[in-house]
């Protein structure tokens, strides 16, 4: 009779802990995930904003000279990620692989010009600093025109900044209730030992006594719950850059690592201020208060 009751303990025992570390993981795999996002977010807005071109079209008069020296002038440029030089012959092949026909057979000459498309850093990509960049060009005597969505530049920008406010937001209400759910988890898992936390106390046992063994299983279950989430996340991380390597998501591995460590130690940090609090708790309250 003692021996199932033993095992039903045990097994009850065991259920608790599984609820407590499944929980908490759950909870920490979505801060964890949440992090990631976050550090990740500027990249991806960066790469985005990179992609829009500015073109800076010659005039026909324009020689060689001359566009080789705006070459080695975008090179050096401070705000230049990238260029690529297009002549008006290679435009023309463009134009014909898009519309499906070479349009220069009908009008007997090729009225395209060659051109240099460039990608600006990201920082440089609002209006502001674009048409700064547009007045250095123009005034380039050889420099017929040039060209950007201007629009675009400014829709890229104007959502950017709201998605930012928003996702901080997000962030700070998914923080609250990751702490109020693992607080949660942790004091209904002192709850269950109340009567033998109050009986310890009644029999001469020390706060700091009583509070010890209940600390540090907590803790344990903290680590364990952490290193699970830290695990998911790292499997996560491989299958993203695997999948979809130009997003370059593991790229900068010290933000990952500090993202990780971070996990880590809310896993452990949280159970053991939960975990405190909670037992103090039924430590203050009376005898009769328990039932």
């Amino acid at each position: 009779m003692s021996s199932s009751f033993e095992k039903f303990q045990k097994r009850r025992l065991l259920s608790s802990y599984f609820s407590v570390v499944l929980s908490m993981f759950l909870v920490l795999f979505l801060l964890g995930i949440l992090g990631l996002f976050i550090i990740n977010s500027k990249k991806l807005s960066d790469d985005f904003k990179e992609n829009i071109v500015m073109t800076v079209f010659f005039k026909n008069e324009a020689t060689d000279s001359v566009t080789g020296a705006f070459a080695q002038e975008l090179k050096v440029a401070k705000f230049v990620k990238s260029s690529e030089y297009v002549t008006k012959e290679q435009a023309a092949q463009q134009h014909t692989e898009v519309i499906g026909e070479d349009f220069m057979t009908f009008l007997g000459a090729n009225p395209l010009q060659n051109s240099f498309d460039i990608h600006l850093k990201a920082d440089y990509i609002d209006l502001p600093n674009i048409r700064k960049i547009e007045s250095h060009f123009r005034a380039n005597e050889m420099v017929a025109d040039v060209v950007y969505d201007k629009q675009l530049v400014s829709l890229v920008n104007d959502n950017i900044n709201k998605v930012s406010m928003w996702m901080l937001i997000i962030s700070g209400i998914l923080a609250l209730i990751a702490i109020l759910l693992i607080n949660s988890s942790m004091r209904l898992s002192i709850y269950s030992n109340r009567f033998i936390i109050k009986t310890m106390q009644m029999v001469g046992a020390t706060k700091s006594f009583i509070r010890k063994p209940f600390i540090w299983r907590s803790v344990r279950l903290g680590f364990v719950a952490a290193v699970l989430a830290v695990l998911a996340l790292i499997g996560t991380l491989v299958y993203i850059e695997n999948n979809f390597p130009n997003l370059g998501i593991m790229n900068d591995p010290t933000l990952i690592a500090a993202v990780l460590a971070g996990v880590l130690a809310v896993g452990i940090l949280l159970s053991w201020i939960s975990t405190f609090f909670a037992t103090q708790r039924y430590l203050n309250l009376r005898t009769d208060d328990l039932y």
